[in-house]
């Protein structure tokens, strides 16, 4: 297995104006999610780690009640790589999912 490639300022500048409510933190990608209350915020968490698991790439996770923090980075790449890209796309799709009525 090859080693993933962080990922260059032009490719990342394009990646986060197709996910504006990501920001780039140094290393991290970082996006603050609000639910109306705990309990579906400990689901989202849930389909988060669900996916992470099955992608073996792990988001560090901060639970305040109804505020969840997701940030993701390929620490062995040492920032970001599309990976990480991907990921916080699938947590767009997993907080869309747990939203819908």
């Amino acid at each position: 297995m090859t080693a993933p490639i962080k990922i260059g300022e032009l490719e990342l500048t394009e990646a986060l104006s197709q996910l504006p409510e990501w920001k780039r933190d140094e290393q991290w990608l970082v996006r603050r999610f609000r639910f109306t209350d705990y309990l579906t915020g400990i689901t989202f968490v849930q389909r988060v780690a669900q996916e992470a698991e099955s992608r073996n790439h792990h988001p560090l996770i901060a639970i305040d009640y109804k505020n969840i923090t997701v940030k993701w980075t390929t620490w062995h790449a040492g920032g970001l790589t599309a990976e990480d890209l991907a990921s916080a796309r699938l947590t767009d799709e997993a907080y869309a999912a747990i939203q819908r009525p």
